[in-house]
């Protein structure tokens, strides 16, 4: 357990971060209560300052209800200039039609005689009620109190004879509210920059005995059981004190009667190299040991202890747990499906009999025996492709020798033939000999490189010359004919390889292009630069990998079309021994490939540009 906790995780801070919270929210619902009574109270005292005296309303309405019209207007604008309110951005008057009589706007009297187009005017002349809202205009960022109020007839006062639309700006209200919230802010956090520091004083003073107590927890759980904790009271942290005390010694007595067996099975089981599982009499799991759980691959034993062991072992459907115990120091064999870490393992299952004979549990013992199965498996499936390829040029050979045995080496005809076949066969067999003694000294670790820089650029070019020359020369009409196509940088780039064997590869997979593409196909050959690497890659028009193939492209004696290889000569081990070398050049080799469209084989080497001459000079 880590003694040592940050300072936002101590009790302390969290008691004075409580008190601050509860501060900033009491002075935050306070600020709110305030900022909105202070708008209420601010804009009711606007609203009154606003109002138009009730003189004018009179004088408007006697206006609206003269016959002659355009005098009523002048006058109606006479009275909207003697107004006098500085908070009042604009006066309109309305008739009873909705039709603008009137506005104190100067730069706006073309609306005169226009229908008005407000809700508010509306429904102040259709409920002859007066409606106010307060307007925000995102364009101008601007805050105004529009009021409509009727005007009724002198008259009959049940008479709407036009209303009053007032409009005033409320930025003038809205900054002295935002300048007093602003000095409430600052005062607020002032009060909590204090508090919080006053408050951190006293949470200090409140859990230092809480403090002493952890550290004394911490150290009984380290076992040291030699410190003691102060009692400074007789009050609740006082008594737990107390009880930390007695803890302690309790332990420490317990804890010298249990360390010496634990001691002995801990280690025991944590230097065995098997996996070690330990159930009770039912077959549930009471102890397992770290290599288990590497090989059965459970990250921790909180997961599998109390399950049932034929569950974890994915036994249940072969055995049950008596014919377990039966099998007393006998294999079972758990193949890489009955674990999620894909290995092959023998578990050795032994009961633990008390002298009575009473059955309490038995132990598993796990053993990693997955590299002794591939290799058996591979070393047949070796042997079986070796045998298979070479029975299958030898029993040629054998046939032909008969042949010729039986007198058809006196034919003229069929003799050279048949000695060609031979000669053949015998050369086929030679070269997988010697590629399965190159891939035995690439597999023993004995292949010596002859490692030096060389252009890539330039050896790559070299080796597509030879093919391009070879195609000129051919002057068979029945050859096949292909194209060469070069997509390669010019950049002189500088590689680590042993110049012969790379060569075998580069020629190893321009022979197969050229073998598998149509007759007319193009090969393309480029290499690129990336940041640390160069990229060689061969593309041909053949007719392609199938996709469950191209994984097992690089085995050993693996064809996708055998007859075919058979027949132009192939061993199966080129591309195996490819693989191999440029491994050991420290590389990459993948295909990719589309059934039916051609295959591309890429080569990575690793590639660290360095300024030409410093290594020279070196």
């Amino acid at each position: 357990m880590n003694s040592k906790i940050k300072l936002y995780q101590s009790i302390h801070f969290k008691i004075a971060l409580v008190f601050t919270l509860m501060l900033m929210l009491t002075l935050e619902i306070v600020g709110a209560v305030f900022v909105r009574q202070l708008e209420h109270q601010n804009l009711t005292t606007f609203k009154q300052q606003v109002e138009l005296p009730t003189y004018i309303d009179n004088s408007l309405a006697t206006q609206l209800n003269r016959n002659d019209t355009k005098k009523a207007n002048r006058q109606i604008r006479q009275i909207l200039a003697e107004v006098n309110n500085n908070n009042i951005s604009e006066i309109r008057v309305v008739d009873s039609k909705g039709i603008i009589r009137g506005t104190s706007n100067s730069n706006n009297q073309d609306i005169i005689g226009q229908r008005a187009t407000d809700s508010a005017v509306k429904n102040t002349l259709a409920t002859n009620r007066s409606h106010s809202k307060n307007v925000y205009y995102q364009s101008s960022h601007d805050h105004y109190y529009i009021n409509v109020v009727p005007l009724l007839s002198p008259n009959n006062t049940n008479n709407v004879v036009g209303a009053v639309y007032l409009r005033a700006s409320l930025e003038g209200v809205y900054s002295s509210i935002n300048s007093i919230s602003l000095i409430y802010a600052f005062a607020a956090f002032i009060t909590i920059i204090f508090s919080l520091g006053l408050s951190i004083l006293i949470s200090r003073e409140i859990t230092r005995p809480i403090e002493e107590m952890r550290k004394q927890t911490l150290r009984i759980a380290r076992g040291d059981f030699s410190g003691r904790v102060n009692v400074t009271g007789n009050d609740e942290l006082g008594q737990l004190a107390g009880a930390i005390n007695n803890l302690s010694v309790r332990v420490e007595e317990s804890q010298e009667l249990s360390d010496a067996e634990q001691r002995r099975l801990h280690s025991v089981l944590s230097h065995m190299s098997d996996g070690v599982l330990a159930t009770d009499r039912r077959g549930n799991i009471t102890v397992i040991n770290e290599t288990a759980l590497q090989l059965l691959d459970i990250d921790e034993a909180d997961e599998v202890i109390g399950k049932p062991i034929l569950d974890v072992l994915d036994l249940r459907k072969d055995y049950s747990i008596r014919e377990l115990v039966e099998k007393d120091q006998e294999q079972v064999l758990l193949d890489d499906n009955s674990n999620k870490s894909g290995l092959i393992l023998s578990a050795y299952f032994s009961a633990i009999q008390r002298e009575s004979g009473f059955v309490s549990g038995f132990v598993c013992v796990l053993h990693d025996v997955t590299s002794q199965q591939k290799e058996d498996q591979e070393r047949k499936q070796f042997v079986s492709n070796v045998s298979h390829e070479l029975r299958t040029p030898l029993t040629s050979v054998k046939s032909y020798v008969e042949a010729l045995s039986d007198g058809a080496w006196k034919d003229p005809e069929i003799a050279p033939k048949f000695l060609k076949v031979i000669q053949d066969e015998t050369e086929r067999m030679i070269r997988m000999i010697n590629d399965l003694l190159s891939l035995s000294r690439m597999d023993s670790g004995t292949a010596k490189l002859n490692l030096e820089y060389v252009n890539i650029n330039e050896l790559f070019n070299y080796i597509l010359n030879r093919f391009d020359m070879i195609l000129k020369k051919e002057k068979d009409p029945k050859k096949k004919k292909y194209t060469i196509e070069r997509q390669i940088t010019k950049k002189d780039l500088w590689v680590e390889i042993d110049t012969d064997k790379f060569t075998q590869v580069i020629d190893n997979i321009m022979n197969n292009a050229v073998k598998y593409s149509p007759d007319g196909g193009v090969i393309t050959a480029r290499l690129v630069e990336t940041h640390n690497h160069v990229i060689l890659s061969i593309s041909d028009q053949g007719l392609g990998i199938p996709r469950k193939d191209v994984s097992h492209i690089f085995d050993r004696f693996f064809r996708v079309d055998k007859a075919r290889s058979r027949k132009q000569g192939g061993t199966g081990l080129g591309l195996a021994i490819s693989k191999e070398v440029v491994n050991l050049l420290g590389g990459q080799i993948w295909v990719d490939s589309v059934e039916g469209k051609g295959s591309t084989f890429y080569i990575s080497l690793p590639y660290m540009p360095y300024d030409e001459g410093d290594e020279w000079d070196a």
